[in-house]
């Protein structure tokens, strides 16, 4: 369906570079076969996607790849534009059963990882497909490090570079020490009214909405409501699943190493529009068991922030949104965010358009009945800024809590350390605080650089990486 596209295909190029989801660990020597079964049918795949024609690629498609659940024709044939310049540059590692290529993506000037995985026997058919961001290699030169003037008039080139092919719709701010250097709006914030996007349009933002949630948290430890480390049973009393109850830590849903399991899928599709609160989630995937045992590994939860929202509605006393509204956007200044409902008409938040069959379409049917402690509220870029200026000005938390969410690790038995879902690395290695977030038709990033005083905000109305990817274009080039 298109939601699995999106994510398998979209956010995965802007995941690991965004924060929104942990990298996973990285052996510290990957194998490299000079040749094997996985290495043949990645480079297969690679050509067919990049060079010929439509009809050439969708028969390779249906000849060599038998996913468990496999996408449509309809779904390969829109993923194929936004892959369609692809360049090999490297092996990155490569067994019999699975190969990872260094791959430059032309369409969005960045590096990415091509991965896939095959049979174990002939015909080695193709099981598992992925794209992820990735590093600029060691033999490439890094890019220009740009003086506020000139990173401004770069960023603006490449903003309407991206406009104009309409693979960048939205608002993009890049301030330092609290003041813009750069914003300009771009593209229709509804396309049947031709109304424009301005720098006060409210975009969706899927899972930036993470980043309220987490602040939450911190808040109410900080005042003693709750503990970290403890079970969240403790605060969610007559939780459905007692595994989950008894074994899953608050750290262990900010980390997302909890095993909780998404919301996505069959189910969501069938009561998407009967999810309206935290605790409807809960009735429905509450019974679940853990995934993989809770602190052994990682695996990106949307349902596990759910669970966070909710203990923040028991802890507190309130609902999630007057939480939030009270507590993270009246000191920061927010008029403009929120996780209002679908039904409730906010003039000024843009349509979301999906890519679909190669043409723009509304993405209306693939949107939650809310925002949720997820995501999938909407903001501004101008309130995004006053978030980052209100948690690093100290007016969220005190500095300890502070520290400890952007430090703070969970390590697992085999020693290795899960960072809390708030920081992440730029592809040239640089440090940053925030989420990214997108789903069909949204897309945004916030990164907040504590070392150098910038802030990048970037949200679009289109799928994902439009705005990441330019958001990591910015971020790259930051002195």
């Amino acid at each position: 369906m298109a939601r699995r596209l999106v994510l398998a295909v979209g956010l995965a190029l802007a995941v690991a570079a965004t924060g929104a989801a942990p990298a996973p660990a990285q052996p510290a020597a990957p194998a490299v076969q000079a040749d094997s079964p996985a290495l043949r049918q990645a480079r297969a795949f690679l050509q067919a996607l990049t060079t010929g024609d439509e009809a050439s690629f969708l028969k390779f498609v249906a000849e060599n790849v038998r996913q468990p659940e496999e996408m449509t024709p309809d779904q390969w044939r829109d993923m194929r534009p936004n892959l369609a310049k692809l360049q090999f540059h490297a092996v990155a590692s490569a067994t019999p059963t699975a190969a990872d290529l260094l791959v430059y993506d032309g369409l969005r000037e960045g590096w990415a990882h091509l991965m896939i995985k095959v049979q174990a026997e002939a015909p080695y058919a193709i099981t598992g497909f992925g794209i992820r961001l990735g590093g600029r290699p060691a033999d490439v030169p890094a890019p220009p490090k740009l003086q506020p003037a000139a990173l401004a008039a770069a960023t603006k080139a490449k903003a309407d570079a991206a406009a104009a092919k309409e693979l960048f719709s939205g608002a993009v701010l890049v301030a330092k020490d609290g003041r813009p250097i750069f914003q300009q709006a771009y593209g229709l914030a509804d396309r049947a009214t031709r109304t424009p996007v301005t720098l006060q349009t409210q975009f969706r933002f899927g899972s930036m909405g993470k980043m309220f949630t987490a602040v939450s948290i911190m808040q109410l430890a900080e005042a003693g409501k709750l503990d970290l480390k403890a079970p969240i049973g403790r605060y969610l009393p007559g939780y459905p699943n007692p595994e989950i109850a008894a074994k899953v830590t608050v750290e262990n849903l900010l980390t997302h190493s909890g095993g909780t399991g998404d919301i996505f899928g069959p189910q969501f599709d069938a009561r998407r529009l009967t999810l309206k609160e935290p605790a409807d989630y809960i009735a429905l995937y509450g019974a679940r068991g853990p995934q993989f045992p809770p602190g052994a590994r990682q695996a990106y939860s949307n349902y596990g922030f759910i669970l966070l929202g909710r203990i923040v509605e028991t802890v507190s006393g309130q609902s999630y949104d007057d939480y939030i509204a009270q507590h993270i956007f009246k000191p920061a200044g927010m008029t403009a965010t929120g996780n209002a409902p679908e039904t409730v008409r906010l003039p000024r938040r843009a349509v979301c358009y999906m890519r679909e069959k190669g043409l723009l379409k509304d993405a209306a049917d693939t949107l939650p009945w809310r925002g949720t402690p997820a995501g999938g509220g909407y903001s501004t870029a101008g309130d995004m800024l006053r978030f980052a200026t209100a948690l690093t000005g100290l007016k969220l938390m005190n500095k300890a809590s502070l520290d400890k969410l952007t430090t703070g690790v969970l390590t697992a038995p085999d020693g290795t350390p899960f960072r809390y879902d708030f920081t992440s690395r730029t592809s040239e290695g640089r440090l940053y605080w925030g989420h990214g977030g997108g789903a069909p038709g949204m897309n945004g990033d916030l990164r907040i650089f504590p070392d150098n005083g910038y802030v990048v905000v970037v949200l679009a109305n289109l799928d994902p990486p439009a705005a990441q990817s330019l958001a990591s274009f910015i971020s790259d080039r930051l002195p």
